[in-house]
């Protein structure tokens, strides 16, 4: 059975490694947090349990790199992301891991998903129905998605704010009713009158 005879910090871009060096050879260079979480020391045997705890903790630890590069782009929620480790090809169990952990460090936090996308989408003309339905399409629970709509500005004054000077500008109720405002909202804010 290797036993560990050396481990050896190597600096590797942002990033610490070890090299591990078993029975006086190069053996790995594999990040610092894994040889730490792994309990590797001077001395140890690499036995099949010691091998087991690195695989998993290299395993977790590219799970973490993986999710991190993507959230360094846009929050996304917790669904959103294990489906781009899925991809990635990282296992089930490192996938859960590192979502546990994101979520903990609050990395990962969906109502903060919900809140800033329903923000975002209201911004550019968007009205409840479509909202709620990029925000289930993200993934996120209906108690976020129903918590982030209700902070919004009520979808009738964001309507009217868009309506003002166009209300029987027909084009102009069709492209909002197309961006998911609720026809009863477009009815009350349209000066239709039967003058027939």
């Amino acid at each position: 059975m290797p036993t560990i005879t050396a481990l050896r910090e190597r600096a590797r871009g942002p990033s610490s490694s070890v090299e591990i060096e078993l029975d006086g050879t190069p053996w790995r260079l594999v990040p610092t947090d894994a040889v730490v979480r792994a309990g590797l020391a001077v001395g140890r045997a690499l036995d099949r349990e010691a091998a087991r705890t690195l695989g998993r903790e290299l395993r977790r630890v590219e799970a973490l790199t993986a999710a991190a590069r993507v959230l360094r782009h846009r929050d996304v929620s917790r669904r959103r992301l294990d489906e781009r480790l899925e991809r990635r090809g990282v296992r089930a169990d490192a996938r859960r891991d590192a979502l546990t952990a994101l979520e903990r460090a609050g990395l990962v936090d969906d109502g903060r998903v919900a809140e800033g996308r329903a923000r975002s989408l209201a911004g550019r003309g968007y009205g409840d129905a479509a909202i709620r339905d990029a925000l289930e399409d993200e993934g996120v629970a209906e108690e976020h998605a129903a918590a982030a709509l209700a902070a919004l500005e009520p979808e009738r004054e964001r309507a009217a704010r868009l309506l003002v000077g166009r209300a029987g500008d027909g084009k102009v109720l069709r492209r909002l009713a197309a961006k998911g405002f609720a026809a009863e909202t477009l009815a009350d804010l349209t000066p239709f009158a039967d003058d027939d």
